[in-house]
């Protein structure tokens, strides 16, 4: 990571922590408003800079018209506005406050797995995805069942970095950096400890495996599965999707994963991977308008394919 001038860093700091002040103070209404308004005008005046979001809908979805790629892209955009909102706004007192802002589903069928996994003293990989509220999510779970470690990319502006840092750790969630030794990871699951992870961006070839999503080759970290391999970790996935009905974040869990053990170690990272792809998959095809698909998720293509993001 390459940190920013002195001048540079304090100012987009200074910006930002000032941004998020005035969404604070305004109430939750109003500030979900403001910031979804500021999405929408950043749709329309970044509008060449989204084609990467246009062409990652035309990849996942071929069946939808140009009209229903805008539409889902739009209301992509507008979903990162309530995030900013929902996660600025997110500092409730107790565990029953958090409720009004997202709901968990503690008793279900699925969750008996993690429940079961931690009373052996296993350790839980938790892969999420960039759709709903990440950010809510972490906190919401600290709050309502217990805290838990999560990795994190490190920022190229170390205060801005801090300022997120401090608020996830607010409510108890402990951090890792990606560019951490894997040692402590490693530590903490054998530990019987749970660890977040968000694995649905794009890695390059020395950190990645090829797995399918939506149908098509997309270079994934192997990390999370090297990680569950080593230690028998269970892999639970957790997806915290906006509902308009209840106006709050529910959580959806998805299947729970046992990390492959056939043997063939590069075969086991590669079927893993897939598995809690599968289920990444699933819950942005139920809510594709929430998930984040400005990110050009099949950059990386295996050598000799063609580039999916050249122009036609």
């Amino acid at each position: 990571m390459t940190e920013k001038g002195r001048f540079k860093t304090w100012a987009e700091y200074t910006a930002l922590r000032g941004l998020l002040a005035f969404v604070t103070i305004l109430p939750r209404r109003a500030a979900v408003s403001v910031c979804m308004s500021a999405a929408r005008l950043a749709f329309w005046v970044l509008g060449d800079q989204l084609r990467s979001g246009i062409r990652n809908l035309e990849i996942a979805f071929p069946e939808m018209s140009a009209d229903e790629h805008k539409q889902v892209l739009r209301s992509s955009i507008e979903s990162i506005g309530r995030t900013v909102a929902e996660f600025a706004k997110f500092n409730p007192d107790t565990a029953e406050a958090s409720t009004k802002t997202i709901r968990f589903d503690l008793e279900s069928e699925e969750f008996q797995a993690y429940k079961e996994a931690k009373a052996g003293g296993r350790g839980v990989l938790m892969p999420t995805a960039h759709i709903g509220n990440w950010e809510v999510l972490l906190s919401g779970f600290a709050l309502q069942y217990e805290p838990i470690y999560f990795m994190a990319r490190e920022l190229d502006n170390s205060l801005i970095d801090k300022m997120f840092a401090d608020k996830r750790a607010k409510f108890g969630s402990r951090q890792f950096y990606k560019s951490d030794s894997a040692k402590a990871v490693l530590k903490a699951l054998k530990s019987g400890e749970s660890v977040g992870v968000l694995p649905d961006t794009n890695t390059d070839l020395r950190e990645g495996v090829f797995v399918p999503f939506f149908g098509v080759q997309a270079s994934t970290t192997a990390g999370v599965a090297r990680l569950a391999i080593h230690t028998n970790a269970l892999i639970f996935p957790m997806f915290a999707v906006w509902d308009e009905a209840e106006n709050r974040y529910v959580v959806y869990n998805g299947q729970p994963i046992e990390p492959a053990n056939s043997g063939d170690r590069e075969r086991d990272v590669i079927d893993t991977t897939a598995a809690f792809t599968v289920e990444i998959e699933k819950i942005v095809r139920r809510f594709p308008e929430q998930w984040l698909w400005i990110h050009r998720r099949w950059k990386t293509q295996p050598p000799g394919s063609p580039d999916l993001y050249s122009s036609k």
